[in-house]
């Protein structure tokens, strides 16, 4: 068994030695030819290749040579074609040039032909003068033969005779100048009323501010009458303290859910108001929380003051006042003269003096700033001694006002003459603000009285029988006995009566005083 065992593993091992040579031998031979297939396939693709660069370069050179050949022919037909356009170019020249030949050869003669003209004109001419010439001689021979002979007759010498001439003449002259001088003046006057009407009208109508009536007492209201005794407080120790700190008196009645604050200072009664109307709100009145209140008020009422100034400004369009300046015009708004608020009127004033400023062509910016600084001593008129026109003028020399402004202030009341168009206009402009009808009011008693004043000033002058003041007594109307008064001493009355009530009265804008004569026959037809 070992035998035939080890035999056929001989055999298997000599098998396999055969084997695997044989099958190695024939693996290389396969690859060997598979190589030998691979090279000749690659050297097939190459020559494809170098076929295809070849025949690609032959193209191009082909594609180059056909554009160049096209680029050439462009070229030439552009060359072409510019210089046919610089051929007709050229000859269009040339016959413009021609045309331009002809002009001035034509012009040339003409110009000729017009030296020609003048050369024989110049020929008259020297003819003309030669005559004129001797008719000048002739005609001067003659004045002077004329001139003796009128000497001779009249017994005059020539300059006597001038002399006496030129008199004659300007008597005439001077009669005729005086009588056009008179016409002039008297058409020029109707002119000036008219203009001056028609410019202050033109001024109020375009310029109109709202007026506040004149008070001392301020009204606050309450939510309820219980807080009244919350307001006067323990003994009446809060109402003290208010009144104390503000300097005003409350006052609380039956006035059902108020309370009244009265004083004549309008600040004040501002600050109060202000305060009393906080502590109502907060529910909190005791000392300490009033003083906390009315230091808050008048921080308030300081701002506020400086908002009016600042406000006053832009509205009339001027700028650069000092700051103190435009604080003391914001004061001005607590201020009010016969009911007319101050602060009002003194934009008013500037905006009418702007207006006319603008009609008679001076400084606009001049004329406002006066007229908004013309009243600027109201605001210190209750603390400074002195009338508010000399306050005004110290405080624009102290704050560096220009001359026209102070002289404007000091001017417009007719204290002092004005010295420029602009004071003039702020007067005017002062006038109509005050004047206008409604702008200001009076308290019953004043009125009342200046009424009376009036009467009896009318009444008291021999030849009156009755007068009356009527328009809110701005005119007043006196019958007088027609057998006294004549009618020349009706003039001299109304201008007697006027100058009276200018010395004895005061009041705002103009009084009328209106004369009536008139005479009456009666019979009865029986």
């Amino acid at each position: 068994m070992l035998e035939y065992f080890l035999v056929a593993i001989l055999s298997s091992a000599i098998t396999l030695g055969i084997a695997i040579p044989l099958v190695k031998k024939l693996t290389t031979n396969k690859i060997n030819a598979k190589l030998e297939s691979d090279k000749a396939m690659i050297g097939s693709a190459e020559d494809r290749a170098k076929e295809i660069i070849d025949e690609a370069e032959k193209n191009a050179k082909k594609v180059a040579e056909d554009m160049k050949r096209e680029a050439l022919i462009e070229a030439k037909e552009e060359s072409l074609k510019a210089k046919n356009e610089m051929d007709r170019e050229t000859k269009e020249r040339r016959a413009e040039v021609a045309r331009f030949e002809k002009r001035v050869l034509a012009k040339e003669e003409q110009v000729d032909r017009k030296l020609e003209s003048l050369e024989k004109k110049e020929a008259r001419l020297s003819t003309k003068e030669a005559e004129l010439d001797k008719l000048r001689n002739e005609l001067s021979q003659m004045h002077g033969k004329q001139i003796q002979e009128l000497e001779r007759i009249s017994g005059l010498t020539s300059e006597q005779a001038k002399e006496y001439l030129l008199k004659s003449v300007e008597d005439d002259v001077k009669h005729e100048t005086a009588v056009m001088i008179k016409d002039y003046e008297q058409r020029a006057k109707s002119e000036m009323d008219k203009k001056a009407k028609d410019l202050v009208v033109t001024a109020i109508q375009k310029c109109a501010a709202d007026h506040v009536a004149e008070t001392t007492i301020s009204v606050v209201q309450l939510p309820s009458d219980d807080m009244k005794g919350r307001i006067i407080g323990r003994e009446g120790r809060n109402i003290r303290t208010l009144e104390t700190m503000t300097g005003v008196d409350l006052i609380i009645d039956d006035t059902p859910e108020a309370v009244i604050i009265s004083g004549f200072d309008p600040i004040r009664r501002e600050i109060a108001r202000i305060a009393l109307e906080k502590l109502i709100i907060d529910g909190r009145i005791h000392p300490a929380r009033i003083e906390e209140m009315v230091e808050k008020a008048q921080k308030e009422v300081e701002n506020m003051i400086k908002e009016e100034g600042e406000n006053a400004t832009l509205e009339v369009g001027v700028h650069g006042i000092h700051p103190e300046l435009v604080k003391l015009l914001g004061k001005m708004k607590f201020r009010t003269s016969y009911g007319q608020n101050a602060l009002k009127h003194s934009i008013e004033v500037a905006q009418l003096s702007g207006l006319l400023a603008a009609e008679i062509g001076v400084d606009i910016k001049t004329a406002k700033r006066a007229g908004l600084l013309h009243d600027i001593g109201k605001s210190l008129d209750h603390e400074i001694e002195g009338s508010h026109i000399q306050i005004g003028v110290d405080l624009c020399r102290k704050y560096k006002e220009n001359s026209t402004v102070i002289n404007a202030v000091e001017a417009h009341h007719g204290d002092v003459e004005p010295q420029t168009l602009i004071a003039c206009l702020v007067q005017v402009a002062d006038t109509i603000s005050a004047a206008r009808p409604g702008a200001r009011r009076e308290t019953l008693e004043t009125y009342t009285n200046r009424l009376k004043q009036l009467e009896d000033i009318a009444t008291g002058f021999k030849g009156v029988d009755r007068s009356f003041a009527i328009q809110a007594g701005r005119e007043i109307r006196i019958m007088v006995i027609p057998d006294q008064i004549s009618d020349d001493d009706m003039v001299l009355l109304a201008r007697d009566i006027s100058k009276q009530i200018e010395n004895e009265l005061e009041y705002p804008g103009q009084i009328k005083v209106n004369v009536i004569r008139e005479s009456r026959v009666t019979d009865y037809a029986k």
